[in-house]
C-alpha cells in the first residue's frame, strides 16, 4: 500500500471567476473542484481540506489547505510549478510537508479577513477587487468595529446553513485603517460563521452612514432583535492569513 505523505498549500485566489470555494452539487465552478481536478491529472486523488470556505467573489490571500501525496510525489517545487501550470486565476504559494494529524481548518489558532474598498467608484480593473462606499463617517465606523471584538454569540450575524456547534466567536481584533485612497477594515478571530464578515461590515458601515444607531447594533449581537441583515459586496474580501 502507497504511504500517504500530508502536504500543507497556502493558496491565493481571485474569486471573482468562481461561485465559492466549497465544492457545490449544482456546479463546478469552484476553487475545491479545479484544485482537486489539478490534483487529479498528476494521479492524486486525494480530496483537499480548507481552513474554511469563502462565498462567491470573494478572494483569498492566504487560504490554506491540506491534502495527501502518493509516495512517488515528494518533488514538492516540482508539484507546485505543475499545478500553477493548470490552474487560472489560483496559485499555490508554499508547499510543506506537515504531521499526518495536521488539519487546515481544525488546527487552525485565528483566521484574519482584510476588506478593502473605496470612497470613489474604484476604477475599470478594481472593480473586482475592491468595494465602493461613498459616504461614512470614520470616528462611526470605528465605534462600530469595537462593539463586535470580545467573545459573542453571533446568531444573528451569520447566513442560514452555517455547518457549525456553536455560534459563538472571538473577535481579537477588529480595526479600520487609511493609505492613500484606499480604506481598510481587519477581523482576526478564532473563526467566523458563513457570510459573519460580510455582514458585519455591512451592520458597521450602516451605523457608520447613520442609518442604525449602536443600541440597535448592539441589540442584534446581544440575539435580542435583528436590525440588519444584508452583506457587504464581496469584491473587496481577501482572506488574509490562518495562524496555526
Amino acid at each position: 500500500m502507497d504511504s500517504q505523505l500530508r502536504v500543507k498549500a497556502v493558496i491565493a485566489y481571485d474569486g471573482s471567476s468562481y461561485l465559492g470555494f466549497q465544492k457545490q452539487k449544482s456546479t463546478t465552478n469552484t476553487i475545491t473542484y479545479e484544485i482537486e481536478k489539478a490534483l487529479c491529472s498528476l494521479n492524486i486523488t486525494s480530496p483537499i481540506t480548507g481552513s474554511g470556505r469563502t462565498d462567491a467573489g470573494v478572494h483569498a490571500t492566504g487560504q490554506v489547505i491540506h491534502f495527501d501525496l502518493p509516495d512517488f510525489w515528494r518533488d514538492l517545487k516540482k508539484l507546485k510549478l505543475n499545478l500553477n501550470r493548470n490552474l487560472q486565476g489560483i496559485t499555490f504559494k508554499h508547499i510543506t510537508v506537515v504531521a499526518p494529524e495536521f488539519h487546515a481548518r481544525f488546527s487552525a489558532k485565528e483566521r484574519l479577513y482584510r476588506y478593502v474598498f473605496k470612497t470613489k467608484h474604484p476604477s475599470v480593473f478594481e472593480q473586482k477587487y475592491i468595494s465602493y462606499y461613498p459616504n461614512f463617517n470614520t470616528i462611526r465606523l470605528l465605534e462600530a468595529l469595537k462593539v463586535f471584538e470580545g467573545e459573542h454569540d453571533f446568531k444573528y450575524f451569520q447566513k442560514t446553513g452555517t455547518d457549525t456547534h456553536t455560534t459563538v466567536r472571538n473577535i481579537y481584533q477588529a480595526s479600520y485603517y487609511k493609505r492613500g485612497k484606499y480604506h481598510y477594515i481587519y477581523f482576526k478571530a478564532n473563526g467566523f460563521l458563513r457570510s459573519q464578515v460580510r455582514m458585519m461590515i455591512a451592520a458597521a458601515m450602516a451605523y457608520a452612514k447613520e442609518e442604525i444607531t449602536l443600541s440597535q447594533l448592539s441589540a442584534q449581537l446581544k440575539k435580542e432583535e435583528k436590525h440588519i441583515t444584508k452583506l457587504a459586496p464581496p469584491e473587496g474580501l481577501y482572506l488574509a492569513k490562518i495562524f496555526y
